[in-house]
């Protein structure tokens, strides 16, 4: 395939070379003369390891060149890759200027060509940059629209300076966004055996993904830290604490805890943060990430309320009262603290849990139900369609399995709130569905 990739720093020089070194015939574009002159002269323009040897190769096989002139480039291009920086703007927002003169560009080197291009951004940018700003400055400059004149994608590049290359050829998955199958079909066809798995998305969701990763790795790096901080006061080999840490490859590394739902509750993790941040300020510590963690829960809590309350529905039904599903722990279940407030607000509730019986709730869960929740059992209901039949807002609170067939049991007019992503949206045929974060 014939790529043309614009701007050559440490993602499109990197790209360009693992790109050629597979067969491809690419021409790197960037306006530093200096940048071009070294890929010209079969160098490489930054460091990095295995880096130089690709350009060197690929140069003298007549398989990559550059140039300053995006027009120059273009003629024969089955891909773009646009790779040009987005900085910050003064207000942290994004700053688009350099990917839309570039972006003109190639749309201006398009237009008439008779050839479809797939025109595919690899620049970091948030959500609904690439179909909201980008492709109206392609559809201008080509005359045609996307998915026609054109192809349209976004790819997001995962690639960790100082080991770009080997990341280029060893990723665990490559991620497409593709605005139309053209433009999939090409990006797999340029991509073929090397990047890992091949996954198409939306063009909104492949961008949202490049800010998530970014996200989690500045959260581990500070998490790491602020262990790191906490266990020297108690003097204490972090280092070993987090190797420990990440033999779990099940909760610890492993996808558990990470699909958006409700708010954590139980026994456990509230009371625990209380203590690790009460020791903390016992040591003078700031450990703001594990600091915030309660106040991002009780934030989560506060929005289920507001979704509830925006329905202006005053009979809602909860189904599933314990912290977690299958079990009948109520220990500072945030449904509870929903369903509190509700109560208080005088909402008409009705509840319904199939593993709480108050009659076999004993011990400290019971005493929990007697001081936090004493209007519990007036309203608990023992078979969950009582509930549904007698209210308008039929709220789920965790993915039991005796949940998963609610939705076919609504009536016209009523409304569904899945906080646990727990019922198939498809299943609600009548009435509502609404989901928590999602």
């Amino acid at each position: 395939m014939r790529v043309v990739v614009v701007g050559l720093g440490y993602v499109g020089s990197v790209c360009s070379a693992c790109l050629a070194s597979r067969g491809h015939h690419v021409v790197g574009v960037d306006t530093s003369d200096w940048k071009v002159g070294h890929i010209r002269d079969g160098k490489s323009p930054i460091v990095e390891a295995g880096l130089a040897d690709l350009i060197a190769e690929s140069k003298a096989a007549g398989r990559l060149t550059a140039t300053t002139r995006i027009a120059e480039a273009m003629p024969g291009a089955d891909v773009v890759l646009v790779c040009v920086g987005t900085p910050s703007a003064p207000d942290g927002g994004l700053d688009l200027a350099h990917v839309k003169r570039a972006t003109a560009e190639v749309g201006a080197a398009i237009a008439g060509s008779g050839r479809f291009t797939t025109v595919t951004m690899r620049s970091t940018m948030l959500p609904g940059s690439v179909e909201g700003e980008l492709q109206p400055v392609l559809e201008r400059a080509a005359g045609g629209r996307a998915g026609e004149a054109f192809g349209l994608a976004y790819n997001p590049e995962f690639l960790r300076e100082g080991s770009a290359v080997a990341d280029f050829f060893g990723a665990g998955y490559t991620v497409i966004g593709a605005g139309d199958e053209k433009s999939a079909a090409a990006l797999r066809a340029m991509y073929e055996g090397v990047g890992g798995e091949m996954l198409v998305t939306a063009i909104r969701t492949a961008e949202m993904l490049k800010y998530v990763n970014n996200a989690y790795h500045a959260l581990k790096v500070s998490f790491a830290n602020e262990v790191g901080r906490w266990a020297k006061r108690e003097g204490i080999d972090s280092h070993q604490v987090m190797a420990l840490f990440c033999r779990d490859t099940k909760l610890n590394l492993g996808p558990s805890y990470l699909k958006p739902g409700f708010a954590f509750g139980g026994s456990c993790l509230p009371k625990d943060l209380r203590a690790m941040n009460q020791r903390a300020r016992r040591h003078d510590l700031v450990l703001p990430v594990i600091a915030s963690i309660l106040e991002s829960n009780d934030r989560h809590v506060d929005e289920a309320v507001h979704l509830i309350e925006r329905l202006k529905k005053k009979s809602v039904g909860v189904l599933g009262l314990s912290f977690k599903a299958e079990t009948d722990d109520l220990r500072e279940s945030p449904i509870l603290r929903v369903v509190g407030t509700l109560v208080g607000k005088g909402y008409s509730v009705l509840l319904h849990d199939p593993n709480v019986d108050m009659e076999r709730v004993l011990g400290a869960n019971r005493r929990f139900v007697e001081d936090e929740v004493p209007y519990l059992p007036e309203r608990l209901r023992a078979d969950m369609r009582d509930v549904i039949a007698g209210s308008e807002v039929i709220v789920v609170a965790n993915p039991g399995a005796a949940f998963a067939g609610v939705g076919a049991m609504l009536a016209p007019g009523q409304a569904l709130v899945d906080l646990a992503h727990a019922v198939d949206p498809a299943t609600v045929t009548r009435g509502e569905y609404h989901g928590l974060a999602w």
